[in-house]
């Protein structure tokens, strides 16, 4: 290392600690702006990540593009941990740019991400129809998983940087025939026009052409850019309860979406990650299958819902909507390294009448403390709650924790102790001033 000052970078780390969609952009573009960050890192996950950031009276829906794209100076890094879905990334680019974002200038997309094609769309759909445990696993039929599965077979995968090179319709003419052997028995789940070797390449190298500026090794220039003691934070997509090896398996995504997968899909170690942030709402949503031992399918589920709009910035899904399960936080906190937590949707709960925290499950007739392995065994535990009163007050004008009723602090204060991370930043509403920073960050 010829650079002795470079062990002062500033690599941040933002984690989803739920099940996704815990508001997890609207940090990273609030951290973007107040931290002096120099490039935003999406290290995982795909088009099925959906990150809405608001500036002023402006809403932003982004699902491959980093958040940190809307702020000045900040350069963006799509990395080989991602598949990358070329059609919707220059969808966005089209959006972000007639809306005055110059996003060519602050984008850069990985040679070694691999790409989603018509077939991997076509093979969800197929995979999504059969159940696990009677339940759907609901994906939301991007392709994401079969190409993250075409990724770790290797034989049927093609990356971006082969999409841009000479040879690509011979490689899609391989791929095709390979899937077709492979996939007899779904033949019915394909149109044919997924199958049609000069259609497909028609359509993927008119996207080359347009994404061919932005395209280079991401893994080499973070690299340098740690090195030369440039400012990092790593944006994850999903929530660390979806991780695929850590996470309420088989109902995940299909990569480590908790903080254990920021240096693998981002290519840079994990030594100059110094500062953790976990993200949480102050209650809990799903989407889609799976276990959710907080789940309330009642009227107070759909209060929640309908207070905190939890409808899929993806797909428009209704979430599933529950209490805050301080279980399943402390074990994704602790999983990715967290030291200090942001817990978000507080105008919402300020709404309610009381409100309830999840500080054991019991199993069996057993009080346990952890999130089970096994799915059959997290469906089956009972929720152990602890209930406050509420304190029914609108705290979206709020700047400062003083401005917070006494009955708010009762609560940060019972999520910080149960998840053992201070908390750090409080949303109170969607806009970036609807934000309280405390302690360190709130003198930025």
């Amino acid at each position: 290392m010829n650079n002795p000052e470079a062990m002062t970078v500033a690599g941040i780390s933002v984690i989803g600690l739920q099940w996704g969609d815990e508001a997890k952009g609207k940090l990273v573009d609030l951290l973007a702006e107040r931290r002096g960050v120099d490039i935003v890192v999406r290290y995982q996950g795909g088009a099925n990540a959906g990150h809405t950031v608001v500036v002023g009276d402006a809403t932003y829906k982004l699902h491959q593009i980093p958040s940190g794209i809307l702020t000045e100076g900040v350069m963006n890094v799509i990395t080989p941990g991602v598949v990358f879905n070329p059609a919707i990334v220059l969808q966005e680019i089209e959006t972000l740019t007639a809306r005055g974002i110059p996003v060519a200038e602050r984008l850069m997309i990985s040679d070694r991400a691999h790409v989603v094609f018509p077939w991997h769309i076509a093979e969800d759909r197929a995979q999504n129809a059969d159940k696990v445990g009677g339940e759907s696993i609901g994906t939301t039929l991007r392709g994401i998983g079969p190409c993250y599965r075409d990724k770790v077979g290797r034989v049927s995968a093609i990356r971006l940087g082969d999409m841009i090179a000479d040879g690509l319709r011979d490689r899609i003419a391989q791929v095709v025939e390979f899937k077709r052997r492979a996939l007899a028995g779904f033949t019915e789940s394909f149109d044919e026009r997924e199958w049609d070797v000069d259609r497909v390449f028609e359509e993927y190298s008119g996207y080359a052409s347009q994404l061919a500026p932005m395209v280079g090794d991401t893994t080499t220039y973070l690299l340098d850019a740690v090195e030369a003691g440039r400012n990092l934070l790593f944006e994850g997509a999903q929530g660390a309860m979806l991780d695929i090896d850590h996470g309420t398996f088989p109902f995940v995504t299909s990569s480590n979406s908790s903080g254990v997968g920021v240096s693998a899909g981002s290519g840079v170690p994990g030594r100059w990650v110094r500062k953790v942030f976990g993200v949480a709402k102050a209650y809990s949503t799903r989407v889609g299958g799976g276990p959710f031992p907080t789940e309330e399918d009642s009227d107070i589920g759909n209060v929640i819902r309908e207070l905190g709009n939890e409808y899929g910035t993806t797909t428009g899904r209704p979430r599933r909507c529950g209490w805050f399960d301080a279980v399943a936080v402390r074990y994704a906190a602790r999983l990715s390294g967290v030291d200090g937590l942001s817990l978000m949707m507080m105008d919402v709960v300020s709404q309610l009448p009381e409100v309830r925290i999840c500080v054991a499950y019991e199993l069996d007739g057993k009080r346990i403390e952890h999130v089970p392995a096994r799915m059959e065994d997290l469906r089956r535990v009972q929720p152990v709650y602890e209930t406050l009163p509420g304190w029914r007050t609108d705290v979206s004008r709020a700047t400062t924790l003083d401005d917070l009723p006494a009955g708010a602090h009762r609560f940060l204060e019972r999520i910080e102790k149960l998840v053992g991370c201070p908390i750090e930043v409080v949303s109170v509403g969607p806009s970036r001033q609807q934000t309280i920073f405390v302690g360190e960050l709130s003198a930025d």
